[in-house]
């Protein structure tokens, strides 16, 4: 019944789970809370703002020679400007989100960060199609919103504040969503090429495959292309390559790059860590325990459990009904001397309904249960309500690094659901 110490920098789903809700109240969301939109916490991430300044700082000099008259004034038509595409970038990921929602997909939260924005959504889609779906609008509202842009720049003369912003903001959405489809993960075009992949294949660890590599092949041709393509037209001019432009559009190429490479590679994780869940069997991890009254010393409870050949104690009342879990640590931190002076109900935690879990839960099922109730052992019971016994989170942390550490299972085909 002691503490693990095994593999303390490997953390498990459960692990993080519980972190995770822990963390949520001081964290913030990782950025600050702008509002929710049917439901969803929307914000910014402190990297926005240093782009938005970026976007500024550039936009306010093209301005300057497209239209020199507005002095001074340029930059707030330009902080304009950059706030107007961050809305643009909401709504993109407002069309992730209400397609998640239509799906049953809970939606954590929206965040505008520095290249774009991103909808953290806590369940993968069930079936190819849905998961095309789900990818496909974000891009197909930025279509939407470059053809609305450019019917306002129709409407305004091309030369005027409200002719540039239109134009600025119909390109700037194009280039969202054609970025955006590029068929490779993180990109929404990598899910939909992961989509395609798994109903083809049956498989969606085959999908998630070939969308991860084809997205580490985009990185390395948006890092080799895209400086190249910047100076397309002009190879022969030697200074084309040197200087400052040449310098930002390298530093832009490397962290596009960096963002799309690190996006795949932990879109394979994630997919291999999902294959490996159903290891993860709530029957199999539990503990045996014995039922002791709350008024029993320690002592003389573990005496029990060592007799049943248990190794957890669940408190119950007068009529064997559970009231509460004896807490590991809680044993662990009473000398061997005291623990006849001890009762067991001092060292042992109510029962929430949350802290009941099915004997048959499995894989991700088992996390979410552990995710919504944060705990240190589990009351594990049959669907008759009976006691199968206590189930640990430590338990489940070495299964899961068990589990992640065997080598992966050949794939093999199946029918997509």
């Amino acid at each position: 019944m002691g503490d693990s110490d095994s593999d303390r920098t490997a953390r498990s789903g459960a692990q993080e789970a519980r972190d995770d809700e822990q963390r949520r109240p001081k964290e913030g969301g990782g950025g600050i809370l702008m509002g929710r939109v049917f439901g969803v916490p929307v914000y910014v991430a402190p990297s926005w703002f240093l782009v938005a300044a970026l976007i500024t700082w550039f936009f306010g000099n093209q301005l300057d020679r497209v239209l020199p008259e507005l002095g001074g004034s340029r930059y707030l038509v330009s902080l304009f400007f950059a706030v107007a595409f961050y809305a643009s970038v909401l709504v993109h990921e407002l069309a992730h989100t209400l397609a998640a929602v239509r799906f049953d997909l809970p939606v954590r939260r929206i965040q505008l960060q520095f290249f774009g924005g991103v909808s953290e959504i806590e369940k993968e889609s069930q079936t190819p199609g849905r998961e095309f779906v789900l990818a496909g609008v974000g891009p197909l509202l930025s279509l939407v919103l470059a053809g609305v842009f450019y019917v306002g720049m129709l409407a305004v003369e091309s030369g005027t504040v409200p002719g540039v912003l239109l134009a600025g903001l119909m390109i700037s959405n194009l280039i969202v969503a054609v970025f955006n489809l590029l068929p490779g993960l993180p990109l929404d075009g990598g899910r939909m090429l992961r989509a395609v992949v798994w109903k083809l294949s049956g498989s969606p660890m085959t999908g998630t495959v070939a969308a991860a590599w084809t997205g580490r092949v985009l990185a390395i041709v948006v890092l080799i292309g895209f400086p190249l393509a910047t100076h397309m037209g002009s190879v022969a001019d030697r200074d084309s390559f040197s200087g400052l432009q040449s310098l930002t559009d390298a530093l832009l190429a490397a962290i596009l790059a960096a963002i799309i490479w690190t996006g795949a590679g932990n879109s394979l994780r994630m997919a291999r860590l999902r294959e490996r869940l159903p290891a993860l069997n709530a029957r199999a991890l539990t503990r045996r325990a014995v039922p002791v009254s709350p008024e029993t010393p320690l002592s003389e409870a573990l005496r029990r459990a060592n007799d049943a050949g248990a190794r957890a104690l669940v408190v119950v009342d007068g009529q064997g009904t559970p009231q509460s879990v004896v807490r590991e640590s809680g044993i662990a931190g009473v000398p061997q001397h005291r623990r006849p002076w001890v009762a067991v109900s001092t060292l042992a935690q109510d029962l929430t309904e949350g802290m009941r879990v099915p004997a048959d839960l499995t894989g991700e099922g088992l996390l979410d249960r552990l995710r919504a109730t944060p705990a240190t052992e589990y009351l594990v019971v049959e669907e008759t309500g009976e006691i199968y016994g206590v189930l640990s989170t430590s338990d489940v942390e070495r299964a899961f690094i068990d589990a992640m550490a065997r080598p992966a299972a050949s794939p093999r085909p199946r029918s997509a659901p």
